[in-house]
Order: structure tokens, then C-alpha cells, then sequence
């Protein structure tokens, strides 16, 4: 007999918790809830969309997004203002996150990598985007908070069009 039970995520681990905190940042992207996705960050944490497929060196590398706590609220104050392009006919999205990978824990630190699949509507167009990402968590008192996300998309190299969205 084939058991059909659903595997569930434990959340009392850090991993579960990691992956419920990667969930709840989807969902609050595809709401476009965008202060609240700026209130997920610790104040040094990076969100990193990488041209190169290897590069670890993002400082020095050309990016899509490679986004501070300065960038990353100026970002989110375009998407809000109305008056950005990717804001005034936002895309319709829909996130997945699965594929979850434990890369390693250094103190209340978690590394995280999963796989994410986004397809965005917009004018009668449904694109996907398919993307390999790698999640330094901060567990804290007040809750986890971003450190670095990094979307390495499987076609980073390609010409690339409406990005006007987070990944």
C-alpha cells in the first residue's frame, strides 16, 4: 500500500522555521505588500539578482538587483508611488518555493537554497521565471530577518524583459 500522506514541515527546527519565514516573504511579494517585505530585512541584508550564474563576488559583478537597505527602500518607494513604470501596470504574480536544502547553520544564522518558479501575468502574457535561491536567514527575538537573498534565474544571461517586479 502507498502512503499518500502529505510530508509536513516541522516548524519547532530552525529549518522549519526557515521555510515557513521563505513562504511568508512569497506571499507578501505576490500581494505586493512591499513595506512589508521591507520590514522582512535586517537592516545589513543584500537582495541579490545576479547576471554571471557562478559569481559570488556581487560587488564587483554586473546585477539585475544587488540592493542594500538604502536600495532596497528606494525600490519599494517607486513600487509604491505609482509612478514607476513596473508599479503602474504591475505584473500579476503567483510564487512557488519548494526544493528546500539545509546549507548550513553558523550560530542564529541559517542558510537555506531552494527552487522558485514565478509566473507573472501582464497584457494577456503569462512569463515564467524559474530561479535557483540561496537564503541567509537571521533567527532573532523579534522574528527571522533576511541577511542575503540571491535569485540565480536559470536564463540569467538571456536578454531579459519585465523584471519590474521582485523576484
Amino acid at each position: 500500500m502507498t502512503n499518500t500522506k502529505m510530508p509536513t514541515a516541522d516548524l519547532t527546527t530552525p529549518l522549519g522555521r526557515a521555510i515557513a519565514f521563505i513562504w511568508e516573504e512569497a506571499e507578501i511579494l505576490d500581494r505586493k505588500d512591499y513595506n512589508a517585505w521591507g520590514a522582512l530585512w535586517a537592516d545589513d541584508g543584500y537582495y541579490v539578482v545576479p547576471i554571471d550564474p557562478d559569481t559570488e563576488d556581487f560587488a564587483s559583478t554586473l546585477n539585475y538587483a544587488y540592493d542594500d537597505a538604502r536600495m532596497r527602500q528606494l525600490r519599494i518607494e517607486r513600487f509604491n508611488s505609482g509612478f514607476s513604470m513596473s508599479a503602474a501596470d504591475s505584473a500579476i504574480t503567483v510564487r512557488t518555493v519548494s526544493r528546500f536544502t539545509h546549507v548550513g547553520t553558523d550560530g542564529n544564522v541559517i542558510d537555506v537554497k531552494a527552487a522558485q518558479l514565478l509566473a507573472a501575468y501582464k497584457r494577456t502574457t503569462t512569463t515564467l521565471f524559474a530561479g535557483n535561491v540561496t537564503y541567509r536567514i537571521r533567527m532573532t527575538d523579534e522574528g527571522p530577518k533576511l541577511l542575503q537573498k540571491v535569485v540565480r534565474l536559470v536564463n540569467s544571461q538571456d536578454a531579459l524583459n519585465a523584471l519590474g517586479f521582485l523576484l
